[in-house]
């Protein structure tokens, strides 16, 4: 039995929770080989090299969700009805993402000694391209995940995150033994690059052509340009609460706990991966059929709240353990601020299918709102507590903000789920 027929043997039959379970897997992949990364990274570089560098990662990350327009998520939500016009939604998506992705980069670069000194290696012209290439390289990442996601073909997914997994450590090694102070960064670019070029291969030469004949009569939903501007805009939010914070750490408390703060975050990300993983599932099979978004939502919350309350309770148990595995400082400067963070992701069950349900049903409003308010109370919490606690004061900016989010939607439950009986759109 392969490896693939017995991933699929423990795969649940419903699509609803088998494509979820796929694209947790990749984001569990990807997490574990991202963090043996880091393990190397951490072994063959000082503090300083990882903390500059992994910062670098996120600004390039954060720099790549602005330039790509949130365009993933539009992508998840209107390539399983776009029928025979996949190809051409996906590909003006990719042209867009590409362009606006590089010239936000390079802006960037020529503001980094204004907003992030820290960061002025970048200016050496290598570094400077390996920068925009990433940004770039990364945004075309996400979109074609929201694609195959779209096209239900998560296993790609997974595919695609193993080759730039794999290519990443193999680029790190050559890079460390060379002694190149970027080789982290010019690992993850070309990951990415190869990544890119496999699974981009696949989506368009046979994942696509066979969704348009299967899916010939396209939905045209009305103001769909309306519909991406907002749903970026939430994205931004949610994105800035995302990537904001290691700045800030940076700044506030230099590179050492930047490099800190990095892997911690690395490993408390897991469980709001995974319920990213199930909304976006969710929004596939709703868009599919309309009628059942509030039976698929409410089995996906059960689904999802009986798997994250076990594997939150391990993480806070081992929050040391996991974190030694990177150095002994890791472990002493991380482990309450991993515990917060993975105790903030049960409130996220409820915020983050508030957040898909809405996206479901075009009600924008809610969207921003959320993520508007969850980027205002995480940046802002965290701003007065990192001087005053340190890395603890980030943890407890998330936990604090989730639970404020989450006890409002509890209240206002009717608003945002429709009853059975209702019309969901």
């Amino acid at each position: 039995m392969t490896v693939r027929t017995r991933l699929a043997a423990t795969l649940p039959s419903e699509p609803l929770l088998r494509n979820g379970h796929l694209l947790a897997v990749s984001s569990l992949t990807n997490t574990v080989l991202g963090a043996l990364f880091w393990v190397l990274a951490t072994r063959w570089y000082e503090a300083g090299t990882v903390g500059l560098n992994s910062a670098a990662i996120s600004a390039a990350t954060l720099l790549s969700t602005v330039g790509q327009l949130n365009l993933s998520d539009f992508l998840v939500r209107f390539v399983p009805s776009a029928g025979r016009h996949t190809r051409e939604l996906v590909l003006t998506c990719y042209l867009v993402g590409l362009v606006c992705s590089v010239l936000t980069a390079l802006g960037f670069l020529l503001l980094v000694p204004v907003i992030a000194p820290g960061l002025d290696f970048l200016l050496n012209p290598l570094s400077a391209v390996l920068f925009v290439t990433y940004t770039a390289g990364y945004t075309i990442f996400a979109l074609q995940d929201g694609a195959l996601t779209g096209v239900r073909r998560p296993g790609w997914v997974v595919g695609e995150n193993l080759i730039f997994a794999g290519v990443k450590i193999l680029v790190l090694a050559v890079g460390a033994a060379l002694a190149l102070f970027s080789a982290i960064l010019i690992s993850w670019a070309g990951g990415l690059v190869v990544a890119l070029l496999v699974a981009n291969f696949f989506l368009l030469r046979r994942a696509v052509p066979r969704h348009e004949r299967e899916a010939p009569e396209a939905e045209r939903p009305p103001r769909l340009i309306g519909y991406a501007a907002a749903d970026y805009l939430g994205a931004l939010c949610r994105t800035a609460a995302y990537s904001v914070v290691p700045l800030l750490v940076l700044n506030i408390l230099g590179a050492a706990h930047s490099a800190y703060f990095l892997l911690a975050w690395a490993v408390g990300c897991i469980p709001y991966l995974l319920v990213a993983n199930m909304g976006s599932s969710l929004i596939v099979e709703a868009t599919r059929d309309p009628s059942r978004l509030t039976q698929h939502s409410l089995r996906v919350l059960r689904h999802s709240a009986l798997l994250m309350s076990g594997g939150v309770a391990a993480m806070v148990v081992a929050a040391p353990t996991l974190l030694s595995f990177f150095g002994p400082a890791y472990a002493e400067e991380g482990t309450t601020l991993l515990r917060l963070l993975a105790l903030s992701a049960l409130p996220n069950l409820l915020v983050s299918l508030a957040v898909d349900v809405a996206r479901i049903r075009r009600r924008l409003r809610l969207v921003v709102g959320l993520q508007l308010t969850l980027c205002v109370c995480v940046l802002g919490l965290s701003t007065v507590l990192l001087p005053v606690l340190g890395l603890t004061g980030a943890g407890v900016a998330w936990l604090v903000a989730q639970c404020l989010l989450a006890l409002y939607l509890l209240i206002r439950w009717s608003h945002w789920l429709p009853r059975s009986s209702e019309n969901p759109s």
